[in-house]
């Protein structure tokens, strides 16, 4: 009986090891596959566009403002380009992030369940329309807006160029609230994952439940709170058809009245009938772009490590 027993586990580990050792192997081929695909976007970018840099040059692309890529003698200065991306971004996400983490808060900590019930699939419906939609929404509402409050400040100066309404502002407002669905339910989640007894025993000390909130659980929950921070700025940065139909699309310098043009709308706005070395410059845009990406992902990435290794 003892033997047949002691055949029994040893067939049953034995079968568990083989069932182990095969999830491995796909994990690893999964992960393989998607190390492999970065490598290859990473691979064909530099490409296809490192060849205009070193046509057009360093500072004629990268610190030069005109931009007349079907001009006689044509310039491809993205200056103000890469400004208009980086400050539109940077805007945004100081509308949306700390808008998005209180919300985040009020669903974990202190809504009623009624409400919670009705504001939490308000959030996932935003997550689900598409950015065109936003684009759409912002033109038949925000540019108006725009539109009036530009005619009251600038109805007696005669250098400003009236954009109709299509300006930074308004694609900075488009692009905050394309990103709060992301911070506002990874927040969420990275709140709820803190261990109960945190709060408990803040609360025990005497801690009022807003102290506890801003002083433990929030610190407790910042690792995925700078993750959803993260993936909002790569939304932000990312976006194109939206802010396209509101921002103006023209390539000036990152005023709050101005049309602007980002990094993205550039591609979208003329990768259609670009040819030779104008769609070599697209592509160098687009190199631009891979690397902003890549460089904040760096950059979180070892914000939140240090802060694991404060913490420990």
């Amino acid at each position: 009986m003892k033997t047949a027993e002691t055949n029994k586990l040893s067939g049953r580990k034995q079968n568990k090891s083989a069932v182990e050792e095969i999830a491995q192997i796909v994990f690893t081929i999964c992960a393989s596959f998607t190390i492999l695909a970065v490598f290859s976007i990473l691979l064909y970018m530099f490409l296809n566009g490192m060849p205009a840099l070193f046509k057009v040059g360093i500072k004629g692309l990268l610190f030069e403002t005109v931009w007349k890529p079907t001009a006689a003698e044509p310039q491809y200065g993205i200056l103000y380009v890469i400004l208009t991306s980086v400050v539109g971004t940077f805007m945004a996400v100081l509308i949306g992030v700390p808008i998005g983490i209180l919300t985040a808060v009020f669903l974990a900590e202190a809504a009623p369940n009624r409400l919670a019930a009705v504001v939490k699939p308000a959030v996932e419906l935003l997550a689900g329309i598409p950015s065109v939609i936003y684009g759409l929404l912002g033109i038949m509402i925000l540019n108006p807006l725009m539109y009036k409050l530009e005619l009251a400040l600038f109805k007696d100066s005669e250098t400003h160029q009236f954009t109709g309404g299509a300006n930074l502002i308004s694609a900075v407002l488009v692009l905050a609230i394309m990103i709060l669905p992301t911070v506002i339910n990874m927040s969420e989640t990275a709140i709820r994952a803190v261990h109960p007894s945190l709060k408990s025993s803040s609360l025990a000390l005497g801690a009022t439940h807003m102290q506890t909130i801003f002083h433990v659980i929030l610190p407790a929950a910042k690792s995925g709170i700078f993750a959803a921070i993260m993936l909002g700025v790569g939304r932000a940065i990312g976006e194109a058809m939206a802010i396209t139909l509101v921002s103006g699309s023209s390539v000036n310098l990152p005023l709050p009245f101005n049309s602007v043009r980002f990094l993205t709308t550039a591609l979208v706005s003329e990768m259609g009938y670009a040819s030779d070395l104008h769609r070599e410059v697209l592509f160098t845009i687009g190199l631009i772009l891979f690397v902003f990406i890549m460089i904040i992902n760096i950059l979180m990435e070892r914000i939140i490590k240090k802060g694991g290794n404060m913490d420990a």
